[in-house]
């Protein structure tokens, strides 16, 4: 009988909302039809807050689970460290069960996965993810003109080609992502899963009335605001002040907008009496996103962003909400095709922008037919159903 022990290494926690929304339901998903374990890298004080959560999750799922701590400081050492850790650990489990793929996540756990494939003869699934080596130049965290930084972008993109060539199926989250890689024969085995939503979870019909007026009235809305929102961090590729800039135009044709911020960044959203701003669990977002007329997303359209698809449309699209996003990354040119979905803008000077909040203002948005395109384009099931197609072809 063929081995069906998947090996997932992660150096996102579980613990991290990204973790929550894009690791864990596909791999409970996955479960089962093979035997999987996870190591990943948890932050201590996500791990103290919902670390108990999780591993009743993976024991429910029967998921092995090998949380590691993560570390930051001094960068590129901690990060050294952790690989070295990653590797040990690994190797451990590796020796003690039968391991027939390491899905890697990402550069730094593909570093290790790479040895194991050849090693231990494993199947290698480079989880590819974006483009992260350009994304840390151009996202300004590493600095080309440092020497140290230079070689260290050098060193993962020459890895980069290597896991590529060596992957036996590398995965990534777009369609340009994947068009670039075979136009430039740097990979020919690849799979596309967009950032996928739990659809019965972030799904407007489970909420009630009654818990919408309840929390218009905690976040001190009124019932005749109309809601631009924004969901998730609001980090480097975010463009704030042109959102904010796109709800000071919104504002002055709808005097009762308001922005209402969904994010763990408070620091990063500036004092106004028309914003709003909460941190709330992964559970409840899809109540808070309820209370939206719109959401938007405005991300810097750079090339490394080309690979990039973001969970927070997902959600907002299931839930029936109309999106107002600039075009030039990731497939959102394919997402622009379907007009009734929301507004998006090929750039974002004043003028498209003024064009943008009249066009929002006009859509007659259907909010059955949003979520019906989100279900199709972006549900959990599609992707833990290309994921299984990848593990079942590797295992044959």
């Amino acid at each position: 009988m063929q081995c069906r022990t998947v090996l997932y290494l992660s150096y996102d926690g579980l613990t991290d909302p990204l973790g929550q929304s894009q690791i864990l339901p596909y791999l409970c998903g996955l479960s089962s039809y093979y035997s999987i374990s996870i190591i990943s890298f948890e932050k201590t004080e996500r791990l103290k807050e919902a670390g108990a959560e999780i591993t009743n999750i993976c024991h429910q799922n029967k998921i092995s689970w090998v949380p590691l701590h993560y570390h930051k400081r001094p960068a590129v050492i901690a990060t050294l460290f952790d690989i070295g850790i990653l590797w040990f650990k690994a190797w451990q489990l590796i020796r003690r069960d039968e391991v027939s793929i390491v899905h890697c996540r990402s550069y730094v756990t593909a570093l290790v996965g790479l040895w194991l494939k050849k090693r231990h003869r494993v199947k290698f699934v480079f989880d590819m993810r974006g483009f992260w080596a350009d994304e840390r130049v151009e996202g300004g965290v590493w600095d080309l003109k440092n020497p140290l930084y230079r070689i260290i972008y050098t060193f993962f993109k020459r890895k980069e080609n290597e896991f590529l060539k060596q992957a036996d199926h590398t995965i990534v989250l777009t369609e340009s992502a994947a068009h670039y890689l075979t136009h430039h024969q740097l990979a020919s085995r690849i799979t596309v899963i967009p950032c996928c939503v739990d659809v019965n979870l972030f799904n407007p019909v489970n909420q009630k009335q009654q818990n919408s007026t309840g929390l218009r009235a905690e976040l001190g809305l009124a019932l005749t605001d109309y809601v631009l929102g924004y969901v998730g961090s609001l980090g480097t590729w975010y463009l704030y002040s042109e959102m904010v800039t796109f709800f000071y135009k919104l504002k002055e044709k709808v005097p009762t907008a308001r922005l209402v911020f969904l994010t763990p960044d408070h620091s990063k959203v500036q004092n106004h009496s028309d914003f709003v701003v909460r941190h709330v669990p992964r559970a409840s977002m899809p109540a808070y996103i309820s209370l939206f007329n719109a959401s938007i997303c405005f991300i810097k359209p750079t090339f490394s962003k080309m690979g990039s698809s973001a969970t927070k449309i997902a959600e907002v699209l299931s839930m029936g909400v109309p999106v107002v996003v600039n075009t030039g990354w990731g497939d959102i040119g394919t997402l622009a095709e379907n007009k009734a979905v929301g507004i998006f803008l090929e750039n974002l000077d004043q003028e498209q922008i003024s064009r943008g909040v009249s066009a929002l203002l006009a859509l007659d948005g259907n909010p059955l037919a949003i979520r019906n395109f989100a279900v199709g384009y972006f549900s959990l099931e599609m992707g833990i159903h290309r994921y299984q197609n990848i593990y079942e072809h590797l295992i044959l």
